[in-house]
C-alpha cells in the first residue's frame, strides 16, 4: 500500500490503463497504435521537466488518446532498456470522462482501439503491457473513492496563543497546499470534505475554489468529534467512502491511521499519516479494493 521508490533509470515515463464501461459492452480498456514502431500499447509518455510521474500520466493520456481521465489505483512499475538507457514507466488505473475532445488520429498514435480486457490483451505487442493489464485485471474497477488527506504544516501549538482549531497554515503549509492540490486535481474530486479545524479547511479550500466545489465540515470526523464519539465517526466515515464517485476528505493525524485501519480491516499495522500526505481507497459493494498512500503530494 505504500508508495513505491523510483529507482535509479536514465528515462522515466507514466501512463494508465485507460478504462470505461460502455453500455452493453461493459467494461472496455483502450489500445493505442504508435505507427513509428507499428506496434499496440497501453498510452503512455516521458516526463516533461519537472513533472510529476502522476501529472505525466494524465497529461499523456489525454495527449494519446484525447480522453480527459482521473486517476485511481496504482498499477506499478515497468523497466526495461531503451537504446541501451533504463527506462521507467509507472502505471495508473485511469477513468475516461466523457468531456475530452476524443480520439483524434496523430503521428504519434494513428488508432485507438476499444476492447474488453481479454481482447486488449490478444492485441497488446508487448508482455509488459499485458503484465499491467493483468493486474489492473485482478480487482473490479471501483465506484467509490476516497481520497483522505493529512492537512499541511501548520504553526507550532506552542507558537499559537489562540484557539487549537483557529491554528493556520505556516509559510511551509502553504506551500506544500500548492502540490498537494495539483495531485488531487488528477482523481478527479467530485465532492470535498473537511474536519473542522482551520488548518484542514486550508488545505482543501484552493482545490475547492478551483472546481467551484463547497467545503462540506465533519465534525464528529475531527480529532476531538471522534475520540467523543469513536463508533459515529467511523459510521460517518464508511458513508463518505461509499459516495458514488470520488471524495476528498481532509482531517487530522489522530483520526486517519484508525480511519484507514478501520476502511481496509488492518488496524494492527502501523499506517502513516504524515502532513501533506493522502490515502486514496477504492471500494465497491461495500468492500475496500485497493488503499494506495502517498507520503508527500510529488511521490
Amino acid at each position: 500500500m505504500s508508495a513505491p521508490d523510483l529507482m535509479v533509470a536514465d528515462v522515466l515515463a507514466a501512463g494508465a490503463v485507460l478504462w470505461r464501461t460502455s453500455g452493453g459492452a461493459g467494461l472496455q480498456i483502450a489500445v493505442v497504435h504508435r505507427p513509428r514502431y507499428d506496434d499496440w500499447s497501453l498510452p503512455k509518455g516521458k516526463l516533461d521537466a519537472g513533472e510529476t510521474m502522476a501529472a505525466a500520466a494524465v497529461r499523456e493520456v489525454g495527449e494519446e488518446t484525447g480522453f480527459r481521465i482521473r486517476l485511481g489505483r496504482r498499477l506499478g512499475d515497468v523497466r526495461y532498456p531503451v537504446a541501451g538507457a533504463a527506462k521507467l514507466v509507472r502505471y495508473w488505473a485511469g477513468q475516461a470522462l466523457d468531456d475530452g475532445p476524443g480520439f483524434i488520429p496523430n503521428a504519434e498514435t494513428d488508432e485507438l482501439r476499444w476492447l474488453a480486457p481479454t481482447e486488449a490483451m490478444d492485441v497488446l505487442s508487448y508482455d509488459r503491457d499485458r503484465e499491467i493489464l493483468e493486474r489492473f485485471a485482478e480487482r473490479p474497477v471501483p465506484t467509490s473513492v476516497l481520497l483522505l488527506v493529512r492537512h499541511a504544516k501548520a504553526g507550532s501549538r506552542e507558537g499559537w496563543n489562540g484557539e487549537d482549531a483557529l491554528r493556520p497554515l505556516s509559510r511551509a503549509g502553504q506551500a506544500q497546499v500548492v502540490e498537494l492540490t495539483g495531485l488531487l486535481l488528477l482523481f478527479g474530486p467530485d465532492r470535498i470534505h473537511s474536519a473542522p479545524p482551520l488548518r484542514c479547511r486550508q488545505s482543501v479550500t484552493p482545490l475547492a475554489d478551483l472546481l467551484g466545489l463547497d467545503v462540506v465540515a465533519e465534525p464528529r470526523l475531527g480529532e476531538v468529534g471522534y475520540h467523543n464519539d469513536p463508533a459515529g465517526g467511523l459510521a460517518r466515515l464508511r458513508e463518505l467512502a461509499a459516495m458514488p464517485g470520488v471524495t476528498v476528505l481532509c482531517d487530522q493525524g489522530g483520526v486517519i491511521p484508525a480511519a484507514v485501519g478501520h476502511l481496509t480491516a488492518e488496524s494492527d499495522r502501523e499506517i502513516r499519516a504524515a502532513k501533506g500526505s493522502i490515502w486514496v481507497l477504492g471500494s465497491r459493494d461495500g468492500r475496500t479494493l485497493f488503499a494506495d498512500h502517498y507520503p508527500t503530494p510529488s511521490r
